[in-house]
């Protein structure tokens, strides 16, 4: 495997649906690296409340990816979904139909990806989110769940971001047995990839996005 430069990594760990490997195993020493490289990253107060559920188990990947399955194909009927709605700019349109196919594919397969880790966060002594500005509670665990997946990368494997399971978040926290204090931020999918490796994304020119001192 080819050692690859933190900028490599940072631009080119891709959202991968289409090309994850359902057929080869993943060792799980490979998780293990990339999820101890995710402990580096920041949490509130160095609080470190975060978990990462790994799921290997074959009954349990189906059963998770079922839940999945049935909140994509809901969501695919909603003007959000990818490809619902016109884009002026043809190249992004079809970019985004792209998306939308391989999005169908991931839905239909989540449960056949050899490994599905879903990382979360514990508020102790309370199972209600906390109201208000809850930035602060969900940056203390996405920058972690990003690191994963960046180290993931760096290691030669795969991973896709998702969250549509968290419409049946109750029901997946009781199949996983997580109690009502820990809190999950999102299903990432880990295989393998097929095919050959990848590049940067086309992206908007930063000059549409940045804003110096004021809006």
């Amino acid at each position: 495997m080819t050692e690859l430069t933190a900028h490599e990594v940072l631009t080119t760990t891709r959202t991968v649906r289409r090309r994850l490997d359902l057929e080869r195993p993943v060792d799980l020493d490979l998780i293990r690296q990339a999820l101890t490289t995710a402990l580096q990253a920041p949490s509130g107060s160095n609080a470190q409340s975060w978990h990462f559920l790994v799921i290997t188990d074959a009954d349990q990947r189906a059963a998770v990816g079922e839940y999945y399955r049935r909140a994509a194909e809901a969501y695919f009927d909603t003007p959000e979904s990818a490809g619902n709605q016109p884009h002026p700019d043809p190249n992004r349109q079809r970019t985004q139909q792209r998306v939308r196919t391989s999005s169908e594919h991931l839905a239909r397969n989540m449960g056949r990806v050899p490994v599905l880790v879903i990382p979360a966060i514990e508020t102790p002594d309370r199972t209600e989110l906390p109201a208000g500005n809850q930035s602060g509670l969900w940056g203390s665990i996405l920058p972690a769940a990003w690191s994963y997946m960046l180290a993931a990368r760096s290691l030669g494997l795969a991973t896709a971001w998702t969250t549509l399971h968290l419409k049946y978040e109750r029901e997946v926290a009781d199949l996983l047995g997580l109690p009502p204090t820990v809190h999950q931020a999102a299903l990432i999918p880990t295989a393998h990839y097929t095919g050959e490796g990848f590049k940067p994304a086309p992206r908007q020119p930063l000059e549409q996005v940045l804003h110096l001192n004021r809006w």
